[in-house]
């Protein structure tokens, strides 16, 4: 749910994965011209918008590359391969399986994937298909009791011979003239949410409403569901009861896209990704779980998205790149920050960021294991063109807790 995305359809669609970012999934990330226009084009900031970045305290500079990820990262293990591309990845709740979207061999479009997984030794195994096989597919999620998988899919579309016809014949021709298309995600009004066994066997339809239903997820107590719907014409935040889909109430009603919402470990809060200050330019929201005290968390010239939460700890981690200068090719990091929130004032506060990896590809949707020890997020680390994959890595949690700055005291807070 976690995407990365494309606003140029009149609809303002974007892609957590899913989403504009929404997208969630990425292509060759490793390519600059493969990359969302959301993450690759410079930004044509607002004077709120430059304002906001003069005013917002900037990350301190990071030590000479590549040293980051040797400081708080044990080195990355690839632990998908034998498909096209592969991303999105998420644990589920004991540990010992993933899963996550990727395009099968001759596949047009992104399907849901399981597969085991080893904590103590991370490799490639085989990948077990959840989705039907048809249509697009995004935003997989386990329930808290690992019994049920959560993903949105699009198969229902009636013109899906048509739909998957004209995507291999544009692959092929693209493949024909050696053009790299630059990765969008498409806001299909065809996908709903679904909930299948973890084998994919028992397909129930939990969302019925015409337009794009994905980005989900489920509360840790599984009786909340999150997810985006442009079904009033703008993607927004809803949620609705983790059982059925049904009581669906709206979290967000700003113009722009928001998306990629993902519930606090204690349920207080939700974090999300918006661009409603600067079209395409992402920033991460934090508010309350009733929609609430809602706190912009990022500002300034970049793109900023894919939040998540650390399940023990108060930190949030996301994905961002520099866009303040249009002749530098933007860089995919992953940032960390400290929080203090206290649900009951509805305040939400975090010091300032920390980068924790400096590879030249792109490193995106970043998720932690349930103990937090764990990191697992999407890259194309094989080569300068290579498609996206999904890896791991041991965190040393001392040494990001040792140089993760503190929240600033409130008095201290302009």
């Amino acid at each position: 749910m976690r995407k990365t995305f494309n606003l140029s359809s009149s609809r303002r669609l974007l892609g957590r994965a899913a989403t504009l970012a929404v997208v969630a999934p990425l292509l060759s990330i490793g390519s600059p011209a493969t990359w969302p226009m959301a993450i690759w084009s410079p930004a044509i900031w607002s004077p709120a918008t430059k304002a906001a970045a003069e005013e917002s305290p900037q990350p301190a500079s990071p030590p000479p590359s590549r040293e980051l990820e040797a400081r708080y990262l044990a080195p990355p293990v690839k632990v998908t391969e034998g498909l096209s591309k592969a991303g999105e990845g998420y644990f589920a709740p004991d540990g010992r399986h993933i899963c996550y979207q990727g395009v099968p061999a001759g596949g047009p479009f992104y399907q849901i994937y399981v597969q085991s997984f080893d904590g103590a030794a991370p490799r490639p195994t085989p990948p077990t298909r959840v989705s039907p096989g048809r249509g697009r597919t995004t935003c997989s999620w386990f329930s808290p009791d690992g019994t049920r998988l959560l993903f949105a899919s699009s198969h229902p579309d009636p013109a899906i011979d048509k739909t998957e016809a004209d995507a291999k014949a544009q692959a092929e021709e693209d493949a024909r003239t050696g053009r790299r298309r630059r990765y969008q995600w498409d806001f299909d009004p065809h996908m709903d949410l679904f909930t299948s066994r973890p084998d994919g066997s028992d397909l129930q339809q939990l969302t019925t409403s015409p337009g794009y239903d994905a980005e989900c997820s489920w509360s840790a107590d599984g009786i909340r569901l999150l997810f985006v719907s442009d079904r009033d014409g703008d993607a927004d935040i809803y949620v609705a009861d983790g059982d059925d889909g049904g009581n669906v109430r709206q979290l967000t009603n700003a113009p722009g896209y928001d998306g990629g919402p993902f519930f606090s470990p204690d349920g207080h809060w939700i974090c999300y990704r918006s661009d409603r200050v600067e079209k395409d330019m992402l920033q991460i929201h934090v508010m309350k779980a009733d929609g609430s005290g809602d706190t912009a968390i990022t500002a300034g010239k970049g793109v900023h998205w894919a939040p998540f939460w650390h399940p023990t700890k108060p930190w949030l981690i996301w994905t961002g790149a520099d866009h303040s200068d249009p002749t530098q090719r933007p860089n995919y990091d992953l940032w960390v920050a400290r929080y203090e929130a206290d649900p009951a004032a509805g305040t939400f506060r975090t010091g300032e960021p920390l980068r924790i990896t400096d590879h030249p590809g792109a490193d995106v949707l970043p998720v932690f294991s349930p103990d937090g020890a764990l990191l697992m997020w999407t890259a194309g680390r094989d080569g300068e063109r290579s498609a996206s994959q999904l890896w791991v890595s041991r965190l040393d949690l001392d040494a990001i807790d040792r140089d993760l700055p503190a929240v600033a005291p409130v008095e201290a807070v302009r």
